[in-house]
Formats: structure tokens, sequence, C-alpha cells
């Protein structure tokens, strides 16, 4: 069984990228985040000729987070249960379903902004949320998994300079004791091995030449409980998928599993 996550950071303007990758990959089930689309806008024709079902949890330009399977969908949750919600309102940033053997979440953590601000509070409100909801499947008997864009680089060897990050987001000791609370419920980081240089960065900024000179950052992260850690036969970052005119700023990260 061949499992991926991907921010494909607008699936209209990825639609036909994603469609080609997902023939090529051979993917049986795909976390989406940043679908950038309303869910009535969600091209379910076009999956469904590709021969994927979709369950998705988006509401208009921002976030938006999807499954798609080819072995199936049930017990579909839209959302995460506990949402602090930024301004009074909760945003699309969680979904999780079962598909075939398998039950995952697709997740987009809150970017954060800048430490001072009210968004960063509010990510480290949404990740004990996060905690809390897993925490039973995590511990479970079922091949489980959380996976997607965490916004938040999990050691200083998963950024390409950590001077550059100084003072900022995604790096910070909250941050990374978040994560560590996470891993706590029972999950493990299947670190995924590199296509090219040392380390399986999934994400380059557009600017300033960050994918040609490497300067990326490992934020798209895999978290599986034993049963799925124990299946795991490989698991690789798409960094070919990252390159070319009209890619996401950040590449597919692929598990293969033995179920």
């Amino acid at each position: 069984m061949r499992i991926a996550t991907w921010n494909v950071n607008s699936i209209t303007a990825r639609l036909p990228r994603l469609l080609a990758w997902l023939e090529s990959s051979g993917t049986d089930v795909l976390c989406l985040q940043e679908a950038k689309v309303a869910e009535a806008q969600f091209p379910f024709d076009a999956l469904r000729e590709a021969g994927y079902e979709a369950a998705v949890h988006a509401t208009g330009r921002w976030n938006g987070v999807a499954v798609l399977s080819r072995v199936g969908i049930e017990d579909v949750v839209k959302g995460l249960p506990g949402d602090p919600g930024y301004e009074g309102a909760q945003e699309p940033r969680a979904i999780s379903a079962t598909c075939g053997p398998a039950r995952v979440w697709s997740v987009y953590v809150p970017n954060g902004r800048e430490v001072e601000h009210p968004h960063y509070a509010y990510k480290l409100q949404w990740f004990e949320a996060l905690r809390a909801a897993v925490q039973s499947d995590a511990a479970g008997d079922r091949p489980f998994a959380v996976m997607g864009d965490y916004n938040v680089a999990p050691t200083d060897d998963d950024v390409y300079d950590r001077a550059a990050f100084e003072g900022a987001t995604h790096v910070t000791p909250a941050e990374r004791a978040a994560l560590a609370s996470l891993r706590g419920t029972g999950l493990s980081d299947v670190v995924p091995r590199p296509l090219k240089y040392d380390h399986p960065y999934t994400y380059w900024d557009y600017r300033q030449l960050c994918f040609p000179k490497n300067r990326g950052m490992r934020i798209d992260l895999v978290y599986g409980n034993e049963p799925f850690a124990k299946a795991v036969t490989d698991s690789y970052v798409d960094r070919e998928e990252r390159k070319g005119k009209g890619a996401s700023d950040h590449a597919p990260v692929v598990v293969d599993l033995d179920l």
C-alpha cells in the first residue's frame, strides 16, 4: 500500500500535475493540504475519472484539506475536535478517514506567523487539540498516521541553516515540544529518504532561488503509530515533483507499507 502527503498549494492551480503524479506514482491514498478552494468547486469528477474518491474539508481560498483514496473511504470526520479556532472561526485544517486497512489524518497546522503574533498562540493551542483528538487511535492496534504540513521542523537538521531562522517560528522550543507531545501519544516520525542531497527537505520557498540552492525545510511529516511504523518498507521525498513551472513549493512525501 502506498500512502503519501502533499501540500499542493491550490488544487486548482496544480490539478494537471496532481493527476499526472497520481498516475505515475501509483499512490493508493493521498493526504492533501492547502486545497484553497471551496468544497463545491473541488475537482471530484476529474479525480473520480482517475479512480479516486475524495473526502474534503474546505471552505474557500485559504487552507482546505482532503483525503484521496482508490481503496475506499469510510468513517470520515471533518474538522478537529476541540479546535480552538482563530478570531472566532474554525478553519478547515483537519480531516480523517479510514482507507482500506489504515486510518489517516490529513492536517494543515497553523503557520504561527511570528512568535509574538496571536496566530502563534493559536498554533500551540491547535497542536494540543490535535494531541487530544488522536491519542486513542495512536494507541490502537489499527495502522494509523497523522500526515501533513506541520509547519514545524522537528530538529535543527531539518532546516538548511539554523541561524537563518533565529527568532522565527517553525523552530522554537515550544513548537518542537508540541511535536514531542504529539509523538508521546504513541506516534513516531517516519523519516523519508532524500532522492538528492543529504537531507529530506520537503519545502523550499519560491523566493531567492531556494529550490536550486536546496535551502529547504522538512515540515511535511508522517507520524505513525506502532502498527503503521512496523509496516513501513520505504519512504522518500519525491523531490522531482518540486521541479519545473507550476510546481507547488512543497514536495510529496511517499510511504510504502506492507499491510
